[in-house]
């Protein structure tokens, strides 16, 4: 799972304007990945507006989107400045922190995680019961070494409390966490118990391919599951179909099946013409 599974899905739809046709011009944008058409809709906002802190923190999300990380961080900040009580402020302000952090130089990158972290912890205490925010939490502790405020302890404790709210989305953290360790046999058991209550659960079916795909094991289950995912709309938060078409063409190409793998790298990038992975899985056919 990645630490920011969910920067580039809309959270929710955009609630910064009176105006309805706005609002849902934005939403639109920002659901077709047109975000730089986005960005500017949402400049002209803030300038009419500039206490609007809604709009900073939806263009926040389309400057993340783009790469541009120092404004996107202004954004958040702004948005946070402005309503210091929004827990997904400071979630996603945790996340601009963080993939700045993975970017920047050696020096700065501890300074960064730092601020990444005190962002998610804020978004935590803002609303413990948001499961959003805990699990950005986890995510950081199982990426980030001790020395930063990481460690598996902490991932494992946020896990526990992510179970006491919602059972299946406990199985999910808990799953995520035995594939980092490459517990496999333990990951596959969690994500398959989800699926028992819950056939349809798109993560569940997605996690097992993915797991499929990193251990190597169970190949032919990782692909009904991924093909599964296809004939579902994928929720919010969860990766898409491209994301679906390439680890499906992963999973074929360790089978030895070239022309099905590239099939499917090319299906991913039908989807989305700008998905890194699938652009450089497709060359080695090239």
């Amino acid at each position: 799972m990645r630490l920011f599974a969910g920067l580039l899905v809309l959270l929710a739809a955009p609630a910064f304007a009176a105006d309805a046709g706005l609002r849902e011009q934005v939403t639109d944008l920002f659901r077709r990945r047109q975000w730089t058409e986005a960005q500017a809709i949402l400049e002209k906002l803030i300038a009419a507006e500039p206490a609007n802190a809604d709009g900073h923190f939806y263009l926040g999300q389309a400057l993340m989107a783009r790469g541009e990380l120092a404004p996107a961080v202004r954004s958040f900040e702004q948005a946070t400045s402005l309503i210091p009580t929004n827990s997904e402020y400071f979630r996603l302000l945790g996340d601009a922190y963080g993939v700045s952090a993975q970017k920047a130089g050696i020096f700065a990158k501890f300074g960064l995680a730092k601020k990444c972290k005190a962002a998610y912890d804020k978004a935590v205490e803002l609303d413990p019961a948001s499961i959003n925010a805990r699990w950005s939490v986890m995510e950081y502790c199982r990426m980030a070494p001790a020395i930063a405020g990481g460690g598996m302890d902490g991932a494992y404790a946020q896990a526990a409390e992510i179970r006491k709210l919602d059972a299946a989305r406990g199985r999910m953290a808990y799953a995520g966490l035995y594939t980092h360790e490459k517990k496999y046999p333990e990951a596959f058991a969690l994500f398959e118990e989800v699926l028992r209550d819950s056939p349809d659960d798109y993560g569940a079916l997605f996690q097992i391919g993915r797991l499929a795909a990193v251990s190597g094991e169970r190949f032919d289950r990782g692909l009904t599951a991924l093909r599964h995912c296809l004939t579902l709309t994928p929720p919010a938060g969860q990766p898409d179909h491209s994301r679906v078409h390439w680890r499906i063409g992963d999973i074929l190409e360790k089978q030895g099946d070239r022309p099905g793998a590239r099939a499917s790298y090319g299906a991913a990038l039908k989807l989305d013409p700008q998905f890194p992975q699938a652009i450089e899985s497709l060359k080695k056919f090239n």
